[in-house]
């Protein structure tokens, strides 16, 4: 590979993981528009497994928009140790480690996941999209808010 080559590649990479806390950061902060903008136009694959798998970007952000866009709902998003493989100047594939917490700010619920992403992008029009992507549930440890005990005097 010569420099230019190079220099495209490391500019592709950080383009795809820019991407990927795009998407992650616009969920922890219910950023609807900017979610969807993270994903290509027209057919996708999104499974996110007991969530649902969609065909479109649109349905799963009516699910996110009806789910995670409430008030009492409070969520963390850190994805790490990604795994990028450049197939070709305009496809890519990743696999990446995301630890998720979540709060029910109204019961005190928590729940904290360990899950596993598979994706694959596409550069369109210049840009970086998400084309298809899976997680997989790896780790899950919930937690119920429990009252006080009473004081007994």
């Amino acid at each position: 590979m010569d420099l230019e080559q190079r220099i495209a590649r490391l500019e592709a990479l950080e383009a795809i993981r820019q991407l990927k806390h795009r998407y992650l950061n616009a969920c922890d902060l219910k950023e609807v528009e900017r979610i969807r903008e993270c994903f290509a136009e027209g057919p996708v694959v999104i499974d996110y497994g007991p969530l649902g798998c969609f065909d479109n970007r649109d349905d799963f952000i009516e699910l996110y928009s009806r789910l995670a866009c409430q008030p009492r709902v409070i969520d963390s998003h850190h994805g790490a140790n990604p795994e990028i493989d450049l197939l070709s100047e305009d496809e890519a594939q990743a696999r990446w480690a995301l630890s998720y917490f979540n709060l029910d700010a109204e019961t005190g619920s928590t729940r904290q996941l360990g899950v596993i992403y598979q994706d694959r992008y596409r550069r369109i029009e210049g840009q970086w999209k998400i084309v298809a992507t899976q997680s997989r549930i790896i780790s899950e440890v919930c937690g119920q808010h429990q009252a006080p005990a009473p004081v007994i005097a």
